[in-house]
């Protein structure tokens, strides 16, 4: 059965979340949903889910996954306001623990915090097979980024989160605590040995001026034109790059709030004795 795909674009945080779903009437999941998030008043909105639970209702859509591609340090997830919503299950990598046992350090969380991936319903291997309703979907992990990245195939279709973007924009930074420069550059060329044809859904477009944002891409223009790892930039070559580039980037604006969320499956902190949620910011931490 061809896959069904609905993506939505987030022009604050340049995040693309997608729907994929046999058939109308049938079984969904969603990939990387955003929270809205103000960090300057403090303030969290839910309009983007909204407008993926509203997808779900027009195609009478059963919500059987929420998947994060990974611990985003650029946004907040939506899983835990979607499953309260919609049901289904949360799934994530299985190397989270130790995504979790770094930042549980940083915003000092334990004992209270648990660094073993409970907080989310299923923890992926690498090759894992499961169904979207009448869909095969399989499991790449493609650490480098983080960790605990993976991406999720279904059918033709490959959702890669952070490990590539559009080929004018190129790769994912690998400064992040666990990240790996050589890493990300196996994990790349994992995914380019798939057929020319395989489709790769991206979780971010940044794009260049005078281009409207994108989020499709094949194999084949990726092996060709991709910025940083087209066919003929070996692993020292893109290491190089990849290094001297993140000694030049800024920490994403939403790092310290979307961490702290994104650890717990997408829940906001438990709010203390007066009533209020609380996110912290560590102080000359980084």
């Amino acid at each position: 059965m061809p896959v069904q795909i609905e993506s939505f674009f987030d022009a604050v945080t340049h995040t693309i979340s997608h729907i994929v779903y046999d058939r109308p009437g049938g079984h969904a999941a969603i990939i990387d949903p955003v929270l809205d998030f103000d960090p300057s008043s403090g303030r969290s909105a839910r309009h983007g889910a909204d407008r993926l639970l509203a997808f779900l209702m027009e195609q009478r859509l059963t919500l059987q996954w929420i998947l994060e591609t990974h611990a985003h340090a650029d946004h907040l997830s939506a899983a835990g306001y979607l499953k309260d919503k919609a049901g289904g299950q949360i799934g994530i990598g299985r190397r989270i623990d130790e995504v979790q046992s770094t930042f549980s350090r940083v915003f000092n969380l334990e004992p209270a915090f648990r660094c073993d991936g409970s907080q989310f319903d299923h923890l992926f291997g690498d090759g894992e097979t499961f169904r979207i309703g009448e869909l095969d979907a399989r499991v790449l992990a493609l650490p480098g980024h983080t960790p605990a990245d993976v991406g999720y195939q279904v059918e033709d279709a490959v959702f890669v989160g952070d490990t590539l973007f559009m080929p004018d924009v190129g790769t994912a930074r690998c400064d992040f605590p666990g990240g790996d420069a050589a890493t990300l550059y196996r994990s790349i060329r994992k995914l380019l040995a798939l057929p020319d044809e395989t489709r790769l859904l991206l979780c971010h477009d940044y794009p260049p001026p005078g281009r409207e944002p994108a989020w499709r891409v094949t194999v084949a223009e990726q092996r060709r034109a991709n910025l940083h790892a087209r066919d003929g930039v070996d692993e020292a070559a893109f290491v190089k790059m990849r290094q001297a580039r993140d000694e030049t980037l800024d920490m994403p604006r939403l790092l310290l709030p979307s961490i702290q969320v994104n650890i717990r499956a997408g829940r906001l902190p438990p709010a203390e004795d007066n009533g209020v949620r609380y996110l912290k910011l560590p102080l000359d931490a980084f």
